[in-house]
């Protein structure tokens, strides 16, 4: 069973991860993992934390000579702004955050007991093993990538993105999105946001390719995969809702104009012309590719913060100020590949079994071949 557990407070001395259940022999690249880190820092709107916060991984363990030993892989990444002993006592929980409930569920007077680890800063180890994941993957030809599709009130123009349009032209933009012109009215809006000392929220998707149908099961409905990677991105600090394929839009429409239809050719096997379905049905995969949106909510600290009230006097303030980003959408995708690509990766292992990344190989492929004669 693959599994992963995260460790550390926003301005501790150090972020941990260990990743559980990584067969032997995959090859790591570090370069690679340290290339995931920089996509999770990049985005216009950003905080000054991404420009002095270098997030270099430490491999300590479960890796020897640039492949995967079978044994737990633990990851550190240092924290340059590591001051958390110097930082003051808060008494003043910011709306939207899980300030307040943090300080009631634990029983903290200091609420900075809560928000520390509360942070999305953590999502700095989970991208991490998301580029471990990602190097399992690859082997055998599963790829992902993201890209923004609306910030605020602006969406950019519908399209068919696959992950070599994504890494070619979106991943250099400022936004990590494929429509220049609403790239531009983003960066606007941006602007005006940080002007008036607000935030912005936002819509990432998150596209898969070469999954093979199958992945995930009917059967209960702890085991459908749709549903498990709709509990990964709402994991993600901020995100408040998740959509699989055309799942919103298809809410509104009949039956007719909704399913994919089913097809056959000798060359191709079977195949739909569409994918409204977002790459499920009945919560398996179906060989096309997954389409997830992740929907963020504008960040909870505000530079001109909302009302709120001190937890010890109950007089009303306003709340806490930390230093903070405008948005973190483009950011959001990345931290959206990172958890698809771990739940993939269990799911492929859950199914396809192999202490080794050859028996793996050997399953995957004699299971390929399988559903080609069906």
């Amino acid at each position: 069973m693959l599994r992963f557990l995260t460790a550390g407070e926003s301005h501790g001395p150090t972020l941990v991860a260990i990743l559980d259940g990584m067969p032997a022999g995959v090859s790591i690249d570090a370069d690679q993992i340290q290339r995931e880190m920089r996509r999770r820092q990049l985005g216009y709107g950003r905080g000054p934390r991404m420009q002095f916060e270098a997030d270099t991984v430490e491999l300590l363990s479960g890796i020897r000579r640039g492949k995967t030993l079978g044994s737990p892989i633990a990851l550190l990444i240092k924290n340059k702004d590591a001051s958390i002993d110097r930082l003051p006592v808060v008494t003043q929980p910011r709306p939207g955050h899980a300030d307040l409930t943090g300080a009631i569920k634990y029983g903290h007077r200091d609420i900075r007991n809560v928000l520390e680890r509360a942070s999305a800063r953590e999502t700095t180890a989970r991208v991490a093993v998301g580029a471990l994941c990602k190097q399992l993957l690859s082997p055998l030809e599963i790829e992902l990538a993201s890209h923004v599709v609306a910030l605020g009130r602006i969406r950019a123009k519908p399209v068919q993105a696959t992950v070599t349009l994504l890494r070619r032209q979106a991943d250099p933009t400022p936004l990590r999105c494929l429509d220049p012109a609403a790239t531009k009215r983003m960066v606007r809006l941006i602007d005006a946001a940080m002007k008036a000392g607000d935030t912005l929220g936002g819509v990432f998707e998150v596209v898969a390719e070469g999954v093979p149908p199958g992945l995930g099961s009917y059967v209960h409905y702890d085991r459908r995969l749709d549903a498990i990677l709709g509990h990964a991105i709402l994991s993600i600090h901020a995100v408040k809702a998740v959509e699989v394929g055309d799942g919103v839009l298809g809410a509104s429409l009949p039956g007719s104009k909704v399913q994919d239809e089913i097809f056959y050719s000798k060359a191709k096997g079977f195949f739909r012309s569409q994918n409204r379905s977002g790459g499920f049905e009945g919560g398996m995969t179906t060989g096309q590719p997954i389409v997830v949106r992740g929907f963020l909510k504008p960040l909870s600290t505000l530079r001109k913060p909302l009302r709120s009230v001190e937890i010890n006097t109950k007089r009303p303030v306003v709340a806490t100020v930390e230093r903070s980003d405008v948005t973190t959408v483009p950011a959001a995708g990345v931290i959206g590949e990172a958890m698809i690509a771990f739940e993939l990766s269990r799911a492929v292992l859950e199914k396809f079994g192999g202490d080794s990344l050859r028996e793996l190989r050997r399953n995957y492929d004699g299971y390929l071949r399988q559903v080609k004669r069906f």
